[in-house]
């Protein structure tokens, strides 16, 4: 039985598909999207988190760990990174949870005993669980495991992609998906390798023969200003998207914000916003009304 790394689970989630919903995030994802507001999803490894302004100075962790990683220092703790194995034993004994580690194997048995325990809020809400990340096919095994056993006890499930992924992993959990929710950062090949780390090639690629299956299909667009808001851009999108197969997609549009701030600090890592900024109330109505033209049906959020 495969173990997947997993950094949350979000219960009573409203906003990731139909219904009252468990989110389940997984670790590690190719893209490296600048905007990322969940930084700690990039790496497939585990990682610690250190926030200062909770550290409280006690020196617990510098006793505790096995391997002399941690020091207390007048800015706080510092790691030496050659030296930590990330054991997890600084976190456990934090008393201020100033240490934390993010990213936990967990087997298929240990999820479905959380997701079992939420079954009866998914029926009387039409919900289900969602897997998110990070990028959830980059554990493919894990997740079509995780899938299949859902789908034998009728719970609905969503997944929450990039689509960068062999098209054959991609069509093999579609198999095992009631909905995607597909993330479409821009249409620009340039621009995306630029913003993201990779071409966005195999990802139109994959929607395209995805739409063809007949998956229910959400897409799912990050709305930053200066990055994705010019108007050739949403355009693009706009008949991109009326032109796939089957019926209409259904385009969630999802404001940028900078509340991941926090969390870049946490991992010892700078943010630039390098010129991008939150879209105004009046500009995401304007990318309503230009995907309303293509006969597409456009939303806040979702």
């Amino acid at each position: 039985m495969n173990s997947g790394l997993i950094f949350d689970t979000k219960r009573y989630a409203i906003n990731d598909g139909p219904g009252i919903r468990m989110t389940i995030f997984m670790k590690g994802c190719p893209l490296k999207c600048v905007w990322c507001h969940n930084p700690e999803s990039i790496s497939p490894k585990q990682q610690k988190l250190y926030t200062d302004s909770k550290c409280i100075a006690c020196g617990e962790c510098v006793k505790a760990c096995p391997n002399q990683a941690c020091e207390l220092t007048p800015k706080g703790i510092i790691t030496d990174s050659e030296l930590c194995r990330l054991c997890g034993k600084c976190a456990e004994i934090c008393p201020s949870e100033a240490t934390q580690i993010s990213g936990k194997y967990e087997t298929l048995e240990t999820i479905l005993t959380k997701i079992e325990q939420e079954i009866i809020f998914f029926d009387q809400s039409g919900g289900g669980i969602t897997v998110s990340g990070g990028e959830p096919l980059y554990q493919s095994d894990f997740l079509l495991e995780l899938l299949d056993a859902c789908q034998k006890r009728d719970i609905h499930c969503a997944v929450d992609t990039s689509g960068f992924a062999k098209k054959t992993v991609l069509l093999e959990v579609a198999r095992k998906t009631d909905l995607f929710l597909y993330d479409l950062k821009m249409m620009d090949d340039k621009k995306h390798k630029k913003y993201t780390g990779i071409s966005n090639q195999k990802i139109l690629s994959n929607l395209v023969e995805l739409a063809k299956t007949g998956a229910d299909i959400n897409i799912r667009i990050p709305l930053i200003k200066g990055v994705n808001d010019d108007e050739e851009n949403i355009v693009q999108s706009a008949k991109f998207i009326a032109a796939l197969a089957g019926d209409k997609k259904t385009v969630n549009i999802l404001p940028f914000h900078n509340i991941a701030i926090p969390k870049y600090l946490k991992l010892g890592q700078d943010f630039d916003l390098d010129g991008m900024a939150e879209p105004t109330e009046s500009e995401q109505q304007q990318m309503i009304n230009k995907f309303a033209e293509y006969g597409l049906e456009a939303k806040i959020g979702g």
